[in-house]
């Protein structure tokens, strides 16, 4: 069975993985015939009340918030290889800017989790694929942009396509059921909630960009 890495930033779309789009992923990769294996960074997060949308002043661990969309069967990224996966899927969420790296902060300046960017380029570097969905595109410009100059999308908006291009990744426009596929690389990308109004369309693209990971795999 193949095996597929979901990379989570914590859990809520304000502070974490998007629940739904993470959810989503699971479920598609299921459907599939593969196994996800949930990881994400043991570091710190600040916490937001997702009913005000404001900053409480808390703290709360990536890995212990993650651990709650993974039903508890999670591992510390840290202690993940290339070698145990057949590809990577990262959901989207302002985690993946925020907690994984710093892009929602400083846009094409963005620095990365060191865990995150290591296996990441380990994957690509196997010519393993990898999926990333709603705002993780951005993660992948900002470890692979300047060497691999990827093709990506993160759906319509400029301001953020502009970013993502000043990484030396390429921008590609995309409705929010569809995908977009960089042969060269093995990068398949979907807008999901950077566009869609309704779960059906962030499961749709999804869905697409999920078969078409564990096909390549």
């Amino acid at each position: 069975m193949k095996k597929i890495g979901v990379i989570l930033s914590g859990c809520g779309f304000r502070d974490g993985s998007e629940i739904h789009e993470a959810v989503c992923a699971l479920l598609a990769i299921d459907q599939a015939g593969a196994e996800a294996v949930c990881m994400a960074p043991d570091i710190e997060l600040n916490e937001m009340n997702h009913c005000s949308m404001e900053l409480t002043g808390a703290k709360r661990r990536v890995l212990v918030e993650s651990a709650r969309i993974a039903r508890g069967k999670i591992r510390n990224i840290s202690e993940v290889q290339a070698a145990e996966l057949n590809a990577l899927v990262l959901p989207g969420g302002f985690g993946a800017a925020l907690n994984l790296c710093d892009f929602g902060q400083k846009g094409a300046a963005a620095s990365v989790n060191p865990e995150v960017a290591r296996l990441t380029q380990e994957i690509h570097a196997a010519g393993k694929p990898i999926g990333a969905i709603c705002i993780a595109p951005a993660l992948i410009a900002a470890i692979l942009g300047k060497e691999a100059h990827p093709t990506l999308t993160i759906g319509t908006d400029p301001g953020t396509a502009a970013e993502v291009e000043k990484t030396g990744a390429k921008h590609q426009d995309c409705p929010v059921n569809e995908i977009v596929i960089d042969q060269a690389n093995r990068i398949v990308s979907t807008p999901a909630y950077m566009l869609a109004e309704r779960i059906s369309e962030v499961y749709e693209g999804i869905g697409k960009c999920v078969k078409t990971v564990v096909e390549m795999a």
